[in-house]
């Protein structure tokens, strides 16, 4: 056996002989591994986090009375991801609560013993991270994202409130995002009859955001359709401003921060639900036995102050739909 191996079976065996060893202490604490993409300082981390801790107090938990929060951040890099996973492991985590497809996929790697809940994940049957919805197997369940078919959903409503548009771009990470393809996909089925180009625009990094949205700011007509990137939400809201491009957001964090609109989940809602999965592990449950949940919840958020500044006008329908204005 190579000393590697080894050295990770040893490592495994001793969490394992934590775990057991703190089971026979009925009143001991309990530990929950966080690990995500969001910044620590992120207000959006704050949100997710709160609603969560608030969820497992009505549970009738309490921080540093019968549980604890063991946390890293900042996880969109596979290395860092990976570094993360190791680290909430050798705490012996009693259950992990995870958020970010890359970051699910390397905690999964890291364990098969430890359960695993996550948050905002899309198509994870499809990416074989679970069995299926109904009977996940394995140490992992939770909540997923949006089925691919927002992606026309997305270009109805930013044509609703940009008419002029004709080319949309739909900018994602194929590496953290890759059911982005599957929205591209949507969207363009749906385009021809709206008058409107489809483009697809799978980027990386600061860089390549800046490059896309420059190059699609040059041209006239120009729309963007943004699932993810909360990280960048700023850069991205920022050059959207700069350049007059109508776009749309998966999360209400960049509607929020400045952006025209966003429709997609609701993930304080999901850290909510996530509370109620984590509690009923940590008293005894199997994640295998609990099913996957797709998105029941869905807001749209309009913002008055951009669509003033791009000079458009919201319609009285689209304002009567809206979840939240923000004036």
């Amino acid at each position: 056996m190579r000393r590697r191996e080894f050295i990770t079976l040893l490592g495994g065996a001793a969490a394992g002989w934590s775990r057991a060893a703190r089971a026979q202490q009925p009143d001991r604490m309990r530990r929950v591994g966080l690990i995500t993409n969001l910044s620590q300082d992120d207000p959006e981390s704050e949100a997710r986090l709160s609603a969560f801790r608030q969820a497992l107090e009505k549970l009738g938990w309490t921080i540093g009375r019968n549980l604890a929060f063991d946390y890293r951040w900042g996880t969109s890099d596979v290395e860092r991801a990976r570094s993360a996973a190791m680290e909430l492991l050798s705490l012996a985590p009693d259950v992990m609560l995870v958020s970010g497809s890359p970051t699910l996929a390397v905690v999964q790697e890291a364990t098969r013993t430890v359960p695993i809940v996550f948050i905002g994940i899309g198509e994870p049957v499809k990416r074989g991270l679970i069995e299926s919805l109904a009977h996940p197997g394995g140490n992992t369940t939770g909540f997923t994202n949006l089925e691919p078919t927002i992606g026309a959903k997305w270009l109805e409503l930013l044509k609703e409130i940009a008419p002029g548009v004709t080319r949309v771009a739909v900018m994602f990470n194929p590496e953290v995002t890759p059911v982005g393809v599957d929205f591209f996909r949507s969207a363009e089925a749906a385009a021809p009859k709206m008058a409107v180009e489809a483009v697809l625009a799978p980027v990386h990094d600061r860089a390549e955001i800046e490059a896309a949205l420059t190059m699609l700011g040059g041209e006239p007509g120009g729309g963007l359709i943004c699932p993810g990137f909360v990280t960048y939400r700023e850069l991205i809201v920022g050059l959207a401003a700069l350049y007059r491009l109508p776009a749309i957001y998966g999360y209400r964090a960049y509607a929020a921060d400045g952006g025209l609109l966003s429709y997609g989940i609701d993930p304080v809602f999901q850290s909510q639900q996530a509370a109620a999965y984590v509690d009923r592990i940590l008293r005894g449950a199997k994640p295998a036995d609990l099913p996957v949940q797709q998105p029941t919840k869905f807001e749209l958020v309009i913002n008055l102050k951009a669509a003033k500044a791009l000079g458009l006008t919201v319609p009285s329908t689209l304002l009567t739909s809206a979840d939240t204005v923000i004036e």
